[in-house]
């Protein structure tokens, strides 16, 4: 991983981070929809973002690698696992982030200590991720404990990597630099999170399988989404804060 990653657009705090990780073989399937659709599923403290009237869905699986706490080294068995989330957009005090639906992960144990220190909706998923010779990725998910919650397609890239252009839909979508959740009370947290500009490239997907988005009684819309992969992304995650 770089020694500095400069993408975030505000400084860091007087805190240091405290975890590094690195995302692979990602897949961002977007789609829009009527802000409406989502306004009341989102915590009434975190104002839902909007791109030219509309707001936006996201269905990303991907892998896990290389975590690591700060200033120690990675514990075998624990650094590397599939993970599936469902996300849209908010801004709260200038500050543009991701709000997580659902995150689906191969690993018990992080799932709890996501759950329990990250404050967010971790579900325990039976997953695999395989890919071949021309970079295109299998990846199968079923959640553990409910039924119904699957994820099943293949995908690959289709173009060099670039960097979105600010303004542009695609650079709004994905270069965003914290998440937010919520504490025990309802207030706001927010957790920052920085990384190079994302190395996106354009997609394409067969989706068998996709009922990610039923918890929330979300219906897509009735059209291909938006794709972009990533290859690789290393980030640095910061603790939890008040937002």
């Amino acid at each position: 991983m770089a020694a500095e990653l400069k993408g975030r657009p505000w400084p860091s705090g007087r805190l240091p981070w405290v975890m590094e990780q690195s995302w692979l073989n990602l897949l961002f399937a977007h789609w829009p929809l009527p802000p409406q659709a989502l306004r009341p599923l989102i915590p009434k403290s975190l104002p839902l973002d909007t791109f030219e009237g509309e707001a936006w869905i996201a269905v990303v699986p991907f892998r896990m690698s290389g975590i690591r706490l700060r200033g120690l080294p990675q514990i075998p068995g624990t650094s590397r696992f599939a993970e599936l989330n469902v996300r849209t957009y908010v801004t709260l005090n200038g500050k543009p982030g991701v709000y997580f639906f659902s995150l689906d992960a191969a690993h018990s144990l992080a799932v709890w200590m996501a759950r329990t220190f990250c404050r967010l909706p971790y579900h325990l998923a039976e997953m695999s991720v395989e890919t071949d010779g021309e970079e295109r990725v299998s990846y199968y998910s079923r959640r553990v404990k409910e039924e119904g919650f699957r994820f099943e397609g293949t995908y690959r890239p289709i173009s060099e990597p670039y960097l979105a252009e600010a303004g542009t839909l695609e650079h709004w979508l994905t270069e965003r630099y914290c998440l937010y959740t919520l504490d025990g009370g309802g207030g706001p947290l927010r957790c920052d999170i920085d990384h190079e500009p994302w190395p996106l490239q354009r997609a394409e997907a067969t989706v068998d399988r996709n009922t990610m988005t039923s918890a929330q009684g979300i219906r897509l819309p009735d059209r291909p989404p938006l794709l972009h992969y990533a290859a690789r992304l290393d980030v640095r995650i910061w603790p939890l804060v008040r937002a």
